[in-house]
């Protein structure tokens, strides 16, 4: 494969891709991958009181010009796999390589560590006991990781309804707790904030804006189906601009009920949110207990289609990184009948089952340290790839100018320019906070107590923070260089058919 810079290279309608995806799927599909529904509380438990004012610094200076630049990205340059396209047309094979392995493993990383875990232990406390390590606890992870991978397996025509199901029920299920939160005020009262709780912090903003910053990207992983979508010029700027606004509200408001009902103190990434949801739903009475049982599986299933949309999305970037030779190629065919690049997904569910078997049998029951610990390293390793993704629109506007763009970020290039740095820096920072917790603050004199932040001490962060991301720069390059030596025969075809 050879991405071309113009858009409709890739096959026909009547070929491997099934032109699937409308402007409605699109819309869910981008809701199911930017609204992290587990990592609400997160942010709340992070940032305290603050964490709502530095979410609408954020969402105005990182996701509006963010949306911007990914309507222009995927609106003119429409061949699958999205992403990698962009980063082979802007800076060339080797650097794709690397920033498409680092997107796509933060995936099936994030599923079988914070996804499988924060399912299981929703599981477990509100529908039924699950011994950590049991044969049980065992089960439910691996079924959890393999159902999400079911949904990418099967041809997106079918996988998209579980992925647009679960974005609906997600907002439903934000919706009844935010009418229940008002409801719960109305009747007892809400734990209170003084004014000056909500006052910004150079600390409280260190602490948040990684996860925040993971928190609300995910505006071109549809993309990674960009192929098989029916009218991408048109649809995916106003996909982005509707979910863009759902997204602010979805995250914006949720915040604010947590910290309106459970103390900072008492607020955990792995549990905060049903915390907060059995706390209010004590107004429903002696209906609360079977309620919360209700809401504790919809949460499940909300999770489990998040991991669902990013399996869809991730796994065809990297299959198209396969097809280009900057992967073994063995990974970048689609399947005849499912459409669907079958090899990465059962590698990604493979990856997903050895990270959570590895995880559980390491834990020793503290599943909320296991959460903790693998939201840090997808937060690194996904905000890294955009390190190289971002750059690209300044690139690609000046090295393929003369392409029709459907949509263009306003304001000319002095606008695309401004857009891209300021989004550029912000993830350039949010991903040396990820990288080296405490330095900034250190260099500024903001206090910052690192082994009561991450339960251990800075060296063992480091050489463990360090180490995977090493490990994965040195897959990604044995990847490519293994595709350039058995390069046989190039493939022309941007969707090699698995035969």
């Amino acid at each position: 494969m050879a991405p071309q810079p113009a858009a409709g290279t890739g096959t026909e309608p009547g070929g491997v891709l099934r032109k699937s995806l409308g402007r409605f799927d699109l819309v869910f599909l981008t809701i199911s991958a930017v609204i992290g529904i587990d990592t609400i509380a997160q942010i709340a438990g992070t940032g305290g009181a603050q964490a709502f004012t530095w979410s609408v610094v954020i969402a105005i200076g990182f996701l509006f010009p963010y949306a911007l630049v990914m309507a222009e990205l995927g609106s003119t340059f429409r061949d699958e796999g999205g992403p990698y396209v962009w980063v082979r047309l802007a800076f060339g094979r080797f650097p794709a390589a690397v920033s498409t392995l680092f997107y796509w493993i933060t995936n099936p990383i994030w599923l079988g560590g914070s996804l499988a875990f924060i399912s299981a232990t929703t599981w477990s406390t509100y529908l039924h006991p699950l011994a950590e390590g049991s044969a049980g606890d065992y089960i439910f992870k691996i079924v959890f990781i393999w159902l999400a991978i079911a949904a990418a397996v099967v041809g997106l025509q079918y996988g998209k309804w579980v992925v647009n199901v679960g974005a609906v029920v997600k907002i439903a299920l934000v919706l009844v707790f935010v009418v229940t939160v008002a409801v719960y005020a109305v009747k007892s009262g809400v734990h209170g904030h003084a004014a000056g709780d909500f006052t910004p912090t150079t600390a409280g903003f260190l602490g948040v804006v990684p996860v925040l910053l993971f928190a609300l990207v995910g505006f071109e992983a549809p993309s990674g189906a960009a192929e098989e979508m029916r009218n991408p010029e048109r649809d995916v700027p106003a996909a982005i601009a509707s979910s863009g606004s759902v997204a602010v509200a979805c995250y914006l408001v949720p915040i604010f009920a947590i910290l309106a009902v459970v103390p900072a103190g008492e607020i955990s990434g792995a549990g905060g949110f049903l915390d907060a949801v059995t706390t209010v739903f004590s107004v429903y009475g002696p209906a609360a207990p079977t309620l919360l049982r209700i809401a504790a599986g919809v949460f499940i299933l909300v999770v489990l289609t998040q991991g669902s949309a990013w399996m869809i999305a991730s796994d065809r970037v990297q299959a198209v990184a396969g097809a280009d030779g900057a992967f073994p190629r063995w990974f970048g065919v689609f399947h005849p009948r499912l459409g669907t690049p079958l090899r990465v997904n059962l590698l990604s569910g493979v990856v997903a089952t050895v990270f959570t078997v590895a995880a559980t049998a390491l834990v020793e029951g503290d599943s909320a340290a296991v959460f903790q610990v693998v939201l840090s390293i997808a937060v690194t390793t996904l905000l890294l790839s955009y390190l190289l993704i971002f750059p690209t629109a300044i690139r690609l506007r000046a090295r393929h100018a003369g392409i029709e763009r459907p949509y263009r970020v306003p304001g000319g290039r002095a606008g695309l320019w401004a857009c891209t740095v300021l989004i550029y820096l912000w993830v350039l920072l949010g991903s040396w906070a990820a990288v080296f917790p405490g330095t900034i603050e250190r260099a500024l004199g903001v206090p910052y107590d690192f082994e009561e932040t991450w339960s251990v001490d800075r060296p063992t962060f480091e050489i463990f923070t360090l180490g995977t991301l090493a490990a994965i720069t040195v897959i990604a390059a044995a990847g490519y260089l293994w595709a350039r030596r058995h390069d046989q025969s190039p493939q022309t075809a941007p969707t090699p058919v698995l035969e």
